[in-house]
C-alpha cells in the first residue's frame, strides 16, 4: 500500500514536472543571453581543421561545423551571419565555454564521461559519427598498426585520441613513439616531413589531408580502428533549454533531408505541406518555437538560410567540396546510416 502511494506520488510530480517544463525551457540563460547580445560566439580553429572550419583566401570562415553554428544563429537570431568565430586551441575549448567566451562547442568534439562528470558539460545527439584512424607512409609496408612497433607517431595534443593512442598500443602489446602537437598545420607538417612515421586522427581529416597534400598514392590509412566516436555539440551543464535548441536545430537539419525539404523548394513546400508535421516543422501552422523560446518560422528560416543536413555535408564535405567524401555511417536511417531526427508531433 506504500509502495502504491509512494508510485501515485512520484506519477503526479513526474506529471507536473512536464507539465511545467515547456514554460521554463522558454527561459534558457544562454538563449537569453545570445538573443540579448544579438550574436552567437563559436569556436573555430586557431588554424584549418579542413572541411569543418577553415579560412578561405579571403578571410571567410567555411566548414561543417561552422555551418552547424550558423544553424543555430539562424534558429535563434534568424540570421546566419549573426556568429562570431572565435579561433581557439583544442586545449581552450572547455574553459572558453565555462568562462562563458562561447556559447556552444561545436567542433568535431567527442562527448565523454571525464567531460560530463568532470568539466560539468552535456552533449546534444551526434552530428557525425567518426573513426580514429591511422595514416602511415606507403614506403614502410605497414599492413596495420601492429607491424609498426617502436615507430614515432604524430598525435593532436589535448584531444581524446592521445588516450585512443595509448589504449590500443597497450591492446596490441607494442610501443609507439608520441610526437605530440597542438596546431593541425603542424602536425600534419611533422608527419609528411617524415618526422613521424604514422599519423593518428579523425578518418575525415586523414582522407581529407591525403588530398589536400596530392599525396593520395604516398600514404596508406591502416585497417585499424582505434575508437568510433560520436561528434555532438557541447554546452554547458544546468541549462536545459540550450541542449534542446541545439538538438532541435540538428532535428530540424536532418527531418527536412528526411522530408526532402531543401532551400530551394522550402517555400513551396511550405505553401502547400505534405503532412500536418511538415507544416507544424515549417511553421505554416503554430506550435514549433514557443516551448524552445524561439518563433514559429526559426526551423523555416534554418532550412531558407543554411540548408538541409545534405546540402551542408555535400558544400563542405562531400560531392560539391574539394574532398569528395562519401557519407559512409553518417547517414540518415533510411540511406544505409545511423543518422535520425526526432520526432515532430
Amino acid at each position: 500500500m506504500q509502495l502504491l502511494k509512494w508510485g501515485a506520488t512520484a506519477a503526479l510530480a513526474l506529471g507536473l514536472f512536464q507539465l511545467s517544463a515547456p514554460a521554463q525551457a522558454a527561459g534558457g540563460k544562454t538563449l537569453e543571453a545570445v538573443k540579448a547580445r544579438g550574436v552567437l560566439n563559436c569556436p573555430g580553429h586557431d588554424g584549418s581543421y579542413l572541411g569543418f572550419a577553415e579560412v578561405d583566401d579571403k578571410g571567410n570562415w567555411k566548414g561543417m561545423d561552422i555551418d552547424l553554428c550558423r544553424a543555430v544563429a539562424t534558429a535563434v537570431l534568424g540570421d546566419p551571419s549573426k556568429v562570431k568565430i572565435v579561433p581557439i586551441s583544442w586545449a581552450q575549448r572547455w574553459p572558453s565555454l565555462q568562462s562563458g567566451d562561447i556559447d556552444i562547442i561545436i567542433k568535431a568534439s567527442g562527448g565523454t564521461l571525464s567531460r560530463d562528470t568532470e568539466l560539468g558539460l552535456q552533449f546534444s545527439n551526434s552530428y557525425y559519427l567518426g573513426t580514429t584512424k591511422v595514416m602511415a607512409h606507403k614506403e614502410l609496408n605497414l599492413s596495420s598498426l601492429k607491424d609498426a612497433d617502436g615507430g614515432s607517431i604524430c598525435i593532436p595534443a589535448g584531444t581524446s585520441q592521445e588516450q585512443q593512442v595509448a589504449a590500443y598500443a597497450q591492446k596490441l602489446g607494442i610501443k609507439l613513439q608520441p610526437v605530440v602537437i597542438e596546431k593541425t598545420e603542424e602536425l600534419e607538417q611533422a608527419y609528411f616531413s617524415k618526422r613521424c612515421d604514422l599519423y593518428t586522427q579523425w578518418g575525415p581529416v586523414l582522407a581529407i589531408a591525403r588530398v589536400a597534400k596530392g599525396k593520395v598514392e604516398d600514404h596508406v590509412i591502416l585497417p585499424d580502428v582505434l575508437a568510433v566516436e560520436p561528434e555532438v555539440m557541447i554546452v554547458r551543464q544546468g541549462d536545459d533549454n540550450w541542449v534542446d535548441v541545439a538538438n532541435w536545430t540538428l532535428t530540424a537539419l536532418l527531418f527536412a533531408e528526411q522530408e526532402g525539404i531543401t532551400s530551394k523548394n522550402v517555400d513551396e513546400i511550405r505553401a502547400k505541406p505534405t503532412s500536418p508535421q511538415v507544416a507544424k516543422f515549417l511553421g505554416a501552422t503554430p506550435g514549433v518555437g514557443k516551448g524552445l523560446g524561439l518563433s514559429d518560422d526559426w526551423a523555416y528560416n534554418v532550412i531558407k538560410k543554411v540548408g538541409n543536413y545534405s546540402e551542408i555535408f555535400d558544400n563542405d564535405l562531400g560531392k560539391n567540396s574539394p574532398y569528395k567524401m562519401d557519407r559512409e555511417l553518417t547517414n540518415l536511417w533510411n540511406n544505409g546510416g545511423v543518422l535520425f531526427p526526432l520526432v515532430i508531433d
